[in-house]
């Protein structure tokens, strides 16, 4: 049963191969067999790559079962279409776009299941570039908040350093009218007389500004404070937002451009593998004498070309002789006086009708 199921695989003429040798029915059975096995290899990998994309195993299997039973249809057709013949030079040439065709199959097959084996491999790559993407576009967004932070980090600067000289101008006048007190600057008598009244109380008026401008100051810097803080916020809610783009990073494409950044050579060798599954039925055909199976078909093919062209060349024979009686009847029926005299009547008769309604149609019309 299994037999029979590899030999339809190989797309062999069952009803033949039955009346060949038991060896050139394995043959078959093995071509048909490869055909099968590459058809669930290619199976496996467009459900694996299809899940990739789709997210989901039951969309995934049932378009990779569609996808298997392609590849399953074009190996049967590719190895049951190439017919043994007496040159090899002939069959290989008939073989070459099987052959091209092949190729194609197989690094469609093989890609999925190399970025499955080198899953790991894979992960860390996109990993790398999922990090230095990250980090490009934190730089990118801070681009947009960096220099309004910045000019509001000026603005706190400024009026700190507003604050500072006031302190300066109050601090100094403190000095000024403590020393007059003493008698170390200023008229150098000690007590508090009238200049010491006098620098007391610009202190005290410039101690009052000090303390106004730093109440002010301090709301100014306090709402500033706040612009800084939701910039920031803000800044990290889209970082935020944005994260899960580049956490989603790792379709088909950016996975199949991961491959490409590890060594080519393994790689290199999976395909060769494949491509080695997938041509196995053509270079068996190719390479395989020239069996009882092929010499049965090349006869069964003869016998039925021998008559359709017999069935042709007597249908054309057909034609020839009825086409040569038809003339030869009606060359005797031209020569005939009674055939002659019938048709010179009936023409007489239909002149003198049409001559009849004619007159009648000219008194009508006078």
């Amino acid at each position: 049963m299994i037999q029979n199921f590899f030999i339809l695989c190989s797309g062999a003429d069952s009803s033949i191969l039955k009346t060949c040798s038991q060896g050139e029915q394995n043959k078959y059975a093995g071509i048909g067999a490869t055909v099968f096995f590459t058809a669930l290899m290619a199976f496996i990998a467009s459900s694996y790559a299809l899940y990739t994309v789709f997210d989901n195993i039951y969309t995934a299997t049932f378009f990779g079962f569609i996808w298997g039973l392609l590849i399953f249809n074009l190996d049967r057709f590719i190895v049951s279409t190439i017919k043994k013949r007496n040159n090899f030079g002939q069959e290989f040439l008939q073989a070459t776009p099987r052959i091209i065709l092949a190729v194609i199959i197989a690094v469609v097959i093989s890609k999925p299941l190399e970025m499955k084996i080198f899953e790991k491999e894979i992960n860390q790559v996109l990993l790398e570039q999922k990090n230095e993407m990250t980090l490009a576009n934190k730089e990118q967004l801070a681009l947009q908040y960096t220099p309004k932070i910045k000019n509001l980090n000026a603005d706190i600067t400024s009026l700190k350093s507003e604050i500072t000289t006031k302190e300066m101008e109050t601090n100094a006048l403190y000095s000024t009218y403590i020393t007059e007190a003493e008698g170390t600057s200023g008229t150098f008598k000690l007590g508090k007389g009238p200049v010491y009244e006098e620098k007391r109380q610009k202190h005290d008026a410039a101690l009052a500004e000090l303390n106004t401008l730093k109440e002010t100051n301090a709301q100014k810097i306090s709402g500033i404070e706040s612009q800084i803080t939701a910039l920031n916020t803000e800044y990290a809610d889209v970082v935020k937002n944005s994260q899960p783009v580049i956490d989603g990073f790792d379709g088909l494409m950016a996975r199949i451009n991961a491959l490409n950044e590890l060594p080519w050579w393994p790689s290199f060798f999976i395909f060769l593998l494949f491509l080695a599954i997938e041509t196995t039925p053509i270079i068996a055909k190719l390479l395989s004498p020239k069996g009882t199976y092929d010499f049965k078909l090349e006869e069964e093919e003869s016998m039925i070309h021998t008559w359709v062209r017999q069935k042709i060349q007597q249908r054309e024979q057909i034609l020839l002789a009825d086409t040569a009686l038809n003339e030869k009847i009606y060359n005797e029926i031209r020569r005939e006086e009674e055939v002659y005299a019938y048709k010179k009547k009936k023409a007489e008769e239909l002149l003198k009708i049409q001559a009849d309604a004619f007159g009648d149609l000219q008194m009508k019309q006078l």
